[in-house]
């Protein structure tokens, strides 16, 4: 007798094509494909799970303190009743007498690993029982499917992998069901009734505390935020071009070119060091600002004097007047005191991992994490990208060495194809694998997503979202084949009266990757900028890790993107010395900002980096491996939160915030088992999972600490008597719900 190989995918869809992979005459069965030589089955996801407590003994139906914590020394398992059917059939495949080879084709990752460890277990399969091999792949096109069944390992290789998703599994269960049980026993009752509904239990757990926590701290940070109005004074500068074309300080026929110049206070300023300083580029309050403008004129300004207007909200107008009029600007002129010129590569960004592609498609389209994942998903499934549940933002050295497969393939994409023909005919293709988008020691189980250049047929058959987000993998891929984009910038400093004023200017010398990235948008003036934004956004800083402009320092600059070539060859033109006319000055107020809430998509990037959201890639890599979860997981753990009403998520603009529940189960959390809200905590429990994963430490230290926290905080529950000082925190959040309390 023959034997045959079995091969195991984790969806009827992948077994499909593994099945096409294989070339053979298949014929379909019931829950199975089979040929002379092979069989190929399937999961439909999680066929087995971890068992109840009451699967243990009776005596844990009932919650109660005295069977807590519950710890069992032997974990049970079961199969989900819903799937019990194709379980059957998977382990009959498996002990077939004419089965002599087991191919584990489930997703190349920890749960996936997770899936087929447990069908193996509950199915009697062990390592002496049968050979099985693991298939490792990046994507699902045919020669990637033949290329890891061709190389495909002994199933003991990846033993650390299986260990680790055990124990997240293990870690999970425990904490949920003893951290639940005893929060509830303590608190439930308190909770429901404060809001004057049926009992309902308190969930918590590992990962997901940890998001709430970080979303109602959010949220209390803005409560709390006081607004700080700041008020900045404006020079009013036109830059001429003389009839001879010499800047000559606006004598003879000219055409001129308005501009801003926003005032800073320097050593020789009349304000130097004043307490009426708002950092170094606005008054506390607006009195001082027009004294300054007062000052500068030689003259009072009243709001009733004529020439005086009041602009866009928030901005009043003091214009120079007009003719002679005495202390009139029109004969005012501004000295150039420095001027630079240098030039700016910005550099392609790094590829696309799951969280890098969730928080883009949140900003872009608004959709959930959720739906980005389902759609990366499907195109995983439909040959379209390579695996999304990635975390790695660089090629391997192997995928580097053939990657003009994939550009190939792109010549067929009509919206760039154009692009990725003329990346093939250069050779900066070739030096990919030498560059900072090729790394090994970044990638744990996959590269970074991009675009197989296949499946190019499918592009009809999925929704208009999807190929929106395929186009955005596509074009973060062809990016880094391109060139930096270099800007020239140009920061002029102007000086009137000892007082001086700042004007920033870029322009776009070379787009480089942004021609096939996309051009960004036109860049909004000084004058057209909102104001809350330059001097006081940051005053605040709170946002943990953000990056609001007022973060790098009230002086962030506000620069005018130049497009109109005849004023850039007079900025270019521009020497020490030279006068510029000064037409007016105005008043431009603004008011510091609070923290901004989270989206969904930002939060995927906080969750990422332990609880900071850091928009900056090259410090988001010094942390890599330290986040809460994983890319497989992050986006179920806000769904959940959302599914039980803790969190609520605006589905328009994707911002999530807590609501009433949300609010009291963490203060239940903080008063009881604090170190579950802590992020650097949570992401830790996530490190130590990769330390098991990598063979650096054994599973049996990983649970001893395991179990040491989760008794020590149930029974620390177990002796708490603190509802009343609870209430006094429920009190303070129900004033900002409309239920209130009933």
């Amino acid at each position: 007798m023959s034997l045959k190989s079995l091969y195991i995918a984790e969806k009827p869809s992948v077994a499909q094509e593994f099945g096409k992979a294989l070339h053979e005459n298949l014929v379909r069965r019931d829950g199975y494909l089979e040929s002379e030589n092979s069989v190929v089955t399937w999961c439909v996801g999680h066929l087995v799970t971890m068992s109840y407590p009451d699967k243990y003994d009776e005596k844990y139906k009932r919650w109660s303190f005295d069977t807590l914590p519950f710890l069992p020394k032997q974990f049970k398992y079961e199969v989900i009743p819903g799937v019990k059917k194709q379980f059957n059939i998977v382990k009959g495949l498996l002990n077939r007498k004419d089965v002599g080879m087991i191919f584990v084709c489930t997703d190349s990752g920890r749960e996936g690993e997770y899936i087929y460890r447990l069908v193996a277990q509950m199915a009697g399969i062990r390592e002496d029982t049968k050979p099985q091999k693991r298939v490792w792949i990046d994507s699902q096109t045919e020669e990637e499917i033949q290329r890891g069944i061709r190389e495909a390992k002994d199933l003991s290789a990846y033993d650390n992998l299986s260990d680790a998703a055990y124990l997240r599994a293990k870690e999970d269960y425990l904490m949920g069901i003893n951290f639940s049980r005893a929060l509830s026993l303590r608190y439930a009752y308190t909770v429901s009734d404060y809001l004057g509904k049926k009992y309902q239990a308190i969930s918590v757990g590992r990962v997901m505390t940890c998001v709430l926590g970080m979303v109602v701290r959010r949220e209390r940070e803005i409560r709390a935020f006081q607004k700080t109005p700041f008020y900045r004074v404006m020079s009013q500068l036109e830059l001429q071009l003389p009839a001879d074309g010499q800047a000559d300080g606006g004598q003879g026929s000219h055409q001129g070119f308005p501009f801003e110049g926003e005032w800073r206070v320097w050593e020789e300023s009349r304000y130097y060091q004043s307490p009426k300083l708002y950092k170094e580029n606005g008054f506390r309050e607006r009195k001082d600002a027009e004294a300054l403008i007062d000052a500068l004129h030689g003259r009072l300004l009243a709001d009733t004097q004529p020439g005086n207007q009041t602009g866009p909200a928030g901005q009043t107008e003091f214009a120079a007047g007009t003719g002679n009029q005495p202390g009139s600007s029109s004969d005012q002129t501004a000295v150039v005191v420095k001027i630079e010129r240098k030039q700016e590569k910005k550099n392609p960004p790094l590829l696309y991992n799951l969280a890098e592609l969730q928080n883009d498609c949140s900003r872009r389209f608004k959709i959930s994490p959720d739906q980005t994942l389902q759609i990366a998903q499907e195109l995983y499934e439909k040959k379209l990208v390579t695996y999304p549940r990635t975390d790695a933002r660089v090629l391997s050295t192997a995928i580097a060495k053939q990657i003009d497969r994939n550009l190939k393939g792109l010549c067929r994409y009509q919206p760039t194809g154009q692009y990725a023909q003329k990346i093939l005919q250069g050779d900066a293709w070739k030096k990919i694998g030498k560059t900072r988008y090729t790394n090994d020691k970044q990638i744990t189980d996959h590269y970074a997503i991009i675009p197989t250049g296949q499946g190019m047929e499918q592009l009809q058959r999925i929704s208009e979202l999807s190929r929106k987000v395929y186009d955005c993998i596509v074009r973060r891929f062809l990016s880094i084949f391109y060139p930096p984009a270099v800007y020239r910038k140009i920061q002029l400093v102007t000086e009137v009266d000892h007082e001086r004023f700042h004007s920033s200017f870029r322009i776009l010398e070379q787009p480089g990757y942004l021609e096939v990235a996309g051009m960004p948008g036109k860049r909004q003036s000084g004058s057209q900028k909102a104001d809350h934004d330059a001097a006081g956004a940051g005053a605040n800083a709170s946002e943990a890790g953000g990056t609001d402009a007022g973060k790098k320092g009230a002086a962030e600059e506000t620069e005018t993107d130049i497009t109109d070539a005849a004023f850039l060859e007079q900025l270019t033109k521009l020497k020490k010395g030279d006068r510029i006319p000064l037409a007016g000055y105005r008043i431009r107020e603004g008011e510091t900002s609070p923290p901004k809430r989270y989206t969904s998509g930002s939060m995927i990037l906080a969750m990422e980096n332990a609880g900071q959201l850091i928009e900056d890639e090259e410090l988001r890599a010094q942390i890599k491996g330290s986040g809460i979860g994983t890319s497989a997981t992050r986006a179920e753990i806000l769904k959940k939160l959302v599914a039980i009403k803790y969190l609520a998520l605006n589905k328009k603009t994707q911002v999530i915030t807590p609501t009433q529940m949300g609010e009291m189960v963490y203060d239940v959390v903080d008063a009881s088992i604090r170190p579950l809200l802590n992020p650097e905590l949570t992401a830790s429990w996530e490190k130590g999972l990769t330390y098991v994963s990598e063979g650096s430490i054994t599973s049996e230290e990983y649970m001893q600490k395991l179990e040491a926290f989760v008794a020590r905080h149930t029974q620390n529950v177990q002796g708490l008597r603190n509802q009343s000082a609870l209430k006094q925190r429920f009190d303070q959040a129900a004033a900002f719900y409309k239920r209130g309390r009933k």
